[in-house]
């Protein structure tokens, strides 16, 4: 049983909040971090991994026109925004080599809106490293969108991000 610090009361292991008063416990679930990287990883937060400004298209974008963007950028994904920058959803090289395969040249100019991701699962600025690493590998994604305060894009971590982030932190304290 988790005692929640704020009143007191019992909930069950895991919870994210108390029952009672709503207050957050999703630091008393953490396990105890034995390495400088796991203390890194359960304290850093996505910010310091400067999430790259992603490229951002309309939802009428050609899917033809998005796959030489990402090859011209050297990219792993692109995000479909509304003229708010309000995130609508992902197309990736995976959904490329799924949903488009050997059908490329023929679905070139459907909109990129037909074959996109809707609604992708999304991280804030503030979310811990430890957190993006579970959501990515529990849905198993190679890029997360990260939001702003205002459910505005602000930027996209990938893996190999995260992957960075943790050779640099090992190198540092070898």
């Amino acid at each position: 049983m988790l005692l929640c610090p704020a009143c007191g009361s019992e909930n069950l292991d895991g919870a994210d909040q108390c029952d009672e008063c709503l207050h957050s416990l999703t630091d008393l679930s953490l396990p105890q971090a034995m390495t400088a990287v796991e203390r890194g990883l359960l304290k850093d937060r996505i910010e310091s991994l400067k999430p790259r400004s992603p490229i951002m298209v309309g939802p009428e974008t050609p899917v033809g026109e998005v796959l030489k963007r990402m090859i011209d950028q050297r990219v792993g994904c692109v995000v479909i925004v509304d003229q708010q920058r309000r995130l609508l959803g992902i197309f990736t090289e995976r959904d490329a080599l799924m949903r488009l395969n050997v059908d490329a040249a023929k679905l070139a100019d459907k909109p990129v809106s037909s074959l996109m991701t809707v609604s992708p699962a999304t991280l804030r600025m503030r979310d811990k490293i430890a957190f993006a690493l579970h959501r990515m590998h529990v849905g198993g994604y190679r890029h997360v969108p990260i939001l702003d305060e205002q459910d505005r894009l602000a930027g996209v971590i990938s893996i190999r991000g995260i992957l960075s982030y943790l050779t640099e932190r090992h190198l540092a304290k070898a």
